[in-house]
């Protein structure tokens, strides 16, 4: 089980709120993308629920633990990979493990067959493509022994092309050990395509301004994007955001 809470968080830098009274509740297995301006705190909740900032009050829970300003709860994966170029991707994808408990190599080489890496596994990131270290970053991310996953943008650096592949393989790896996920994006789609709820940040002081379902059915299909439902929640989020952006 891995049930995040997060309760009337706030956070400020200096003069500058940055987070008012955010609350939301992320269920066991559940897929939820956080959506909101440029600036609007995404990053900072980010860094707050894996313990790097200390809220100005408010708490984070897991499973009813409180950890609140305690790092090494959450797994996560920020924009870059961030491999280690001196590391082997085996010994990359290993290193959560290793800073935890026994590492699993039979288990991570298991992982790195299943997305597609296993006879990259002795090479070193600067012979993999963009493509590739995310998804070594990710199995390092699902490896970790920590019980939910924070995503920071991770594809954001990636051509379109690849984004999309990197999204469906993601939902194809999600969907296999079903961890619980917090995922940032600035892309609509992206968030639609992959979450089962998305919610959605106004600006600053930030809180979230709206909260939307989403009902396709899973495994998602790429057709879905052309669908009308689908572009229907395309323009209802760009309507949100760009009238609280205006406020």
């Amino acid at each position: 089980m891995s049930k995040l809470e997060i309760n009337q968080l706030s956070k400020r830098f200096d003069d500058t709120a940055v987070l008012e009274n955010v609350s939301l509740v992320i269920k066991d297995g559940e897929f939820v993308s956080l959506l909101g301006p440029s600036g609007s705190g995404k990053s900072t909740l980010f860094h707050l629920i894996g313990g790097l900032f200390a809220p100005d009050s408010g708490s984070i829970t897991l499973d009813g633990e409180d950890i609140t300003g305690k790092r090494g709860k959450i797994s996560y994966m920020p924009q870059s990979p961030s491999l280690f170029p001196w590391r082997s991707v085996l010994d990359n994808v290993l290193l959560a493990q290793e800073l935890k408990e026994k590492p699993n190599r039979d288990k991570a080489i298991e992982m790195l067959n299943k997305v597609g890496l296993s006879e990259y596994k002795e090479s070193y990131p600067r012979e993999l493509s963009g493509g590739m270290k995310q998804r070594a970053a990710f199995v390092r991310s699902l490896l970790s022994p920590q019980k939910a996953m924070l995503l920071d943008e991770p594809f954001s650096a990636l051509d379109e092309f690849t984004r999309m592949e990197m999204q469906k393989w993601l939902l194809s790896i999600w969907e296999e050990a079903k961890p619980t996920v917090l995922f940032v994006t600035h892309d609509i789609e992206e968030a639609i395509f992959l979450s089962d709820r998305i919610l959605i940040l106004g600006d600053r002081p930030a809180t979230i301004v709206k909260e939307i379902s989403i009902q396709f059915s899973r495994p998602r299909v790429e057709d879905i994007r052309l669908s009308e439902e689908f572009l229907h929640i395309k323009r209802e989020i760009y309507q949100i955001l760009r009238s609280d952006s205006h406020d």
